[in-house]
């Protein structure tokens, strides 16, 4: 029975609560904010690099999703990773996952710090910044229904925030809202230097910023083990992923650059909800907008203590990680790995406040493209395990499309974007650090695998 316990999640996911992950779940300050950037990079035709991020986004959640009706596990994509390519492989995307959302802790942890420090400058950001990590890891010991409640509630504001903004918007395009007459129509598409500014090359710059956008739409796979009848929860999910990027990523930023002129240093200054909002003359836009952001902020590190100690969880499963972190409490959850993810979390926030902009930066550049790495192991263990299930002739009941032709298609794009970040001197530090990291822990995980395979042959000679 104790074994049991040791190795078995709960199931404190609802119906809504998994709905509401699946669908405000990918939206954190990156949109909000961040999308600024994207739109310094291509101009206008930041449009059409979110258009190519969410199809690239949707095929590679098509295919997580044939896996993961195949089989649902915590583990997710580093568990199908091991079954498909080896167990090298499993042991790599799943550490690498997990550094990676331990790493967005810290970063969550000090912007909604900053918000709170300016509405409360009475108390350093770095006291803001450990309380906000230790309240909302509280909120992961104790079940992962308190996960789920926070989230929900999280992703339900966020969601409301940025319908409100279509809205709003849509209005001001037609001539409509009352507050900003002169401000209508979509000719800044095209009046301010033409819809591609700054060529193809701008488009793929801006591609490589969101794709970190989206970056966290395959936490659905993870959450949904933790659920009852995961199967069709995952199916669900991932057939509206599309409709859902569309909506909120691609329709907001075609409102923000028809709107408003690209080239205002206001809109980096502001990010890119805030300057059109504040363009449209609504009242108390930067209090409404520090409060969504803050929500956004919250909502990511939320999901980045519950991802990473997830991951952590599925690799000590595997014994890729100290068998510690599989114990888990009454209500089903990991407190080990929620407690070593957090402490993690909380070492590199205090190494940034400690040495501003030092070692804590060195330490984010080696994350510059696991994202992109995560993509495509899915993509190659995706291709891998299907032609395995059909070489045996197994049924699958949910399909990549046109297979194998659209899983080499994004293998290719997401071999091409790393080529090129590599290439560029604007990415080559980030995406040869995290190259190396990769190259490290590939390194580990075939070290443990032979280790592990020894010791094997050795228990069965001694039997």
């Amino acid at each position: 029975m104790n074994d049991a316990k040791t190795t078995k999640l709960g199931e404190g996911l609802s119906n809504r609560h998994i709905t509401m992950i699946s669908i405000g779940g990918v939206i954190g300050a990156g949109l909000f904010v961040g999308s600024s950037a994207a739109i310094a990079k291509a101009g206008t035709a930041a449009v059409l690099a979110y258009i190519i991020t969410s199809i690239i986004v949707f095929l590679v959640m098509r295919m997580l999703g044939e896996m993961a009706v195949a089989q649902p596990d915590t583990g997710s994509f580093s568990t199908y990773a091991r079954k498909a390519i080896g167990p090298w492989a499993g042991f790599t995307v799943g550490w690498l996952y997990w550094w990676f959302w331990v790493l967005v802790i810290p970063i969550e942890a000090i912007a909604g710090a900053e918000i709170l420090h300016a509405w409360f400058p009475q108390v350093s950001s770095a006291i803001y910044a450990f309380a906000f990590i230790i309240l909302l890891s509280l909120a992961n010991f104790f079940s992962t229904k308190s996960f789920g409640e926070f989230e929900f509630w999280f992703a339900l504001i966020k969601v409301i925030a940025i319908v409100l903004f279509i809205i709003i918007g849509a209005s001001a395009v037609f001539g409509l809202w009352p507050l900003a007459r002169d401000v209508s129509g979509v000719g800044n598409l095209f009046s301010n230097g033409g819809f591609m500014p700054h060529g193809m090359g701008g488009v793929l710059s801006a591609i490589l910023i969101s794709a970190f956008s989206f970056f966290g739409i395959e936490i659905l796979s993870i959450a949904a083990a933790e659920s009852k009848n995961p199967q069709e929860k995952i199916k669900r999910a991932t057939n509206l992923v599309l409709y859902r990027i569309i909506l909120f990523f691609v329709v907001s930023i075609f409102l923000a650059v028809a709107l408003v002129d690209w080239r205002s240093p206001d809109l980096q200054k502001l990010g890119t909800f805030q300057y059109v909002l504040v363009s449209l003359n609504v009242p108390q836009t930067k209090l409404i907008m520090d409060m969504v952001v803050f929500i956004a902020v919250a909502s990511c590190m939320n999901a980045a203590v519950y991802t990473s100690s997830r991951m952590l969880f599925a690799l000590g499963a595997r014994q890729e990680a100290p068998k510690v972190v599989t114990k888990i409490n009454d209500a089903g959850v990991p407190t080990i790995a929620v407690f070593a993810s957090t402490f993690v979390g909380l070492i590199c926030c205090a190494v940034n406040y400690m040495f501003p902009g030092q070692v804590f930066g060195f330490l984010l550049s080696t994350t510059g493209s696991i994202a992109l790495v995560v993509y495509l192991v899915i993509a190659v263990s995706q291709l891998r395990s299907r032609a395995k299930l059909e070489k045996i002739g197994a049924q699958v009941t949910f399909k990549m499309w046109l297979f194998p032709w659209l899983t080499w298609f994004v293998i290719v794009v997401i071999m091409s974007v790393l080529g090129y970040m590599f290439l560029s001197p604007q990415y080559s530090y980030e995406t040869t650090l995290s190259l190396g990291v990769t190259s490290i822990v590939v390194i580990c995980g075939l070290m443990v695998t032979r280790k592990k395979k020894t010791a094997k042959r050795m228990a069965v000679h001694l039997d």
